[in-house]
């Protein structure tokens, strides 16, 4: 079984998130630079097999798209065209980012650390995954 990676896809930074093995529980792995993040992609699957990709697609609270809408869908069509033999799904990120500093805040990290957003980006990835994976368990 391969993992299922998660991506909070920004014009600057790319928060990363990936399952075990088993699929069950989601960690952050990295943030990358928006333009690096196809060559990480593509090295990372070279070494180690990815199921899917979940990338979180940005809505307003209205469910209508935003600014930042048509660069995700950009991203999700290059992404397709380069990792062909892996599905690609979008995933609503609405409050991922303040979750994210919910998370961090209970986690006792410390606010120099809740205040990078490479570190913001990370666990808003991985709560775009968590939420895909719980998704697929109903």
């Amino acid at each position: 079984m391969g993992r299922i990676m998660a991506i909070d896809y920004g014009t600057k930074r790319v928060g990363i998130a990936v399952t075990d093995t088993l699929q069950i529980i989601a960690s952050p792995l990295e943030t990358v630079h928006a333009k690096d993040v196809l060559s990480f992609l593509k090295a990372y699957v070279q070494r180690e097999p990815v199921e899917a990709i979940v990338v979180g697609m940005p809505r307003r609270l209205s469910g209508e798209d935003t600014e930042a809408t048509q660069h995700v869908v950009g991203f999700v069509r290059k992404l397709q065209k380069e990792l062909p033999a892996i599905p690609v799904h979008t995933a609503d990120e609405r409050f991922t980012s303040k979750m994210a500093q919910a998370a961090m805040l209970a986690g006792g990290l410390k606010k120099k650390d809740r205040q990078d957003k490479g570190t913001v980006d990370r666990v808003s990835a991985a709560i775009i995954l968590q939420s895909y994976l719980e998704s697929r368990t109903i």
